[in-house]
């Protein structure tokens, strides 16, 4: 969509809530103007000590707004990627045709509409069934959310008046993507072509693809659970002390290593006692994984009872949570939980629906 923008003499502008994703972003965007001959002049507004895009076609600026917005005024630059900081500020304004913001499903309505009045166009790209904005502070109902989640209100997938759904996904097995469809994208959700390929060889009951689940057996347990630590451990130790392999996309088979697994824990106690068990391994909390992938996700939901769920079972149980440590992986996905976290005393609809998706986990696991 960029390059086809620019292709047709259009000022375009990137932005994101970090310099990170807007990096990767404007590295997208070079490559695809390498495939269609585009001619593409780029200046990246950075931050100060963070290093920006390293190409011949972007100009890099850590402080200076005002080349930015003169740049793109004089047509010296077709493309301005930077930060809501970037295009909030009333130099800005009308700097660019169309404005892209990604991650958009994280960056809040405020933000979106300082931005606005640097554009005539916005377009914003996401998944609102991942991790909403982080929060600090207390803000009144509605400011939590994200300017995706405004826009959907209560759809979980983009509505064809509204928007594109991007109905593909690229990584996962097609195991793995049929609960991830049925949970949380309406069903509209399918893997693309040549991913059912994807393989574990690895000792039963791991081996193969798609979804598994392990009962964990602790009591008392809420945000720390070193006997769960203890079993995810001597899991991740056993898929590539065994000698196992994994057949990625292109049909290659190579040997399990540990960066080939993800580990992820709801709670920064689980994480630390995980990583103590296991210092060789990927270990973080939900939202540090958000946007990585690996052949293999393993989710330790650490509580040993609805009861013992600290911060109540909105956190633990979010679908959105569920959503990202289950789809991290290409061709298996692990929950490992205590058997009783499926027996939820669900007091509102909405729990219910949060129970659910665990649950539907649990039953295309035993398929």
């Amino acid at each position: 969509m960029i390059v086809s923008l620019l292709d047709a003499g259009k000022r375009v502008g990137i932005s994101a809530t970090s310099h990170k994703v807007i990096g990767n972003f404007l590295e997208k965007v070079l490559q695809a103007a390498d495939g269609a001959g585009v001619n593409l002049r780029a200046i990246q507004k950075t931050g100060d000590g963070i290093g920006g895009v390293q190409d011949p076609r972007v100009t890099v600026t850590e402080t200076k707004n005002d080349l930015v917005s003169g740049g793109m005024a004089s047509g010296e630059f077709n493309l301005a990627a930077g930060t809501p900081w970037l295009f909030a500020r009333a130099q800005s304004d009308d700097m660019v045709d169309v404005l892209f913001v990604d991650e958009a499903g994280q960056m809040s309505l405020a933000n979106v509409l300082a931005m606005s009045g640097s554009t005539a166009s916005l377009v914003l790209l996401g998944d609102p069934q991942q991790l909403d904005q982080p929060l600090q502070g207390s803000h009144p109902p509605g400011a939590d959310r994200s300017a995706l989640a405004h826009f959907l209100d209560k759809d979980d997938t983009m509505p064809p008046d509204r928007g594109l759904f991007l109905e593909h996904t690229y990584r996962l097995h097609p195991r793995i993507t049929e609960f991830t469809s049925e949970a949380f994208y309406e069903g509209r959700l399918e893997s693309r072509a040549g991913l059912g390929v994807q393989a574990l060889m690895a000792p039963e009951p791991m081996g193969g693809a798609g979804l598994r689940m392990l009962p964990a057996d602790h009591a008392g347990n809420a945000n720390q659970s070193p006997e769960e630590a203890r079993e995810v451990a001597e899991l991740v130790r056993a898929l590539v002390a065994s000698g196992s392999t994994w057949v990625n996309q292109d049909g290659r088979e190579r040997p399990l290593r540990y960066e080939d697994v993800l580990v992820v824990a709801p709670y920064n106690a689980q994480v630390g006692a995980i990583q103590r068990e296991l210092p060789e391994a990927k270990v973080g909390t939900v939202d540090k994984f958000q946007g990585q992938e690996a052949a293999i996700s393993i989710y330790s939901m650490t509580a040993s009872s609805p009861e013992d769920v600290p911060r109540g079972i909105d956190f633990l149980y979010s679908r959105n949570r569920l959503n990202v440590a289950t789809s991290r992986a290409r061709c298996v996905t692990i929950v490992v939980a205590h058997p009783s976290l499926l027996r939820v005393r669900a007091r509102t609809p909405e729990q219910m629906r949060l129970a659910n998706a665990i649950c539907q986990f649990a039953e295309h696991a035993r398929r």
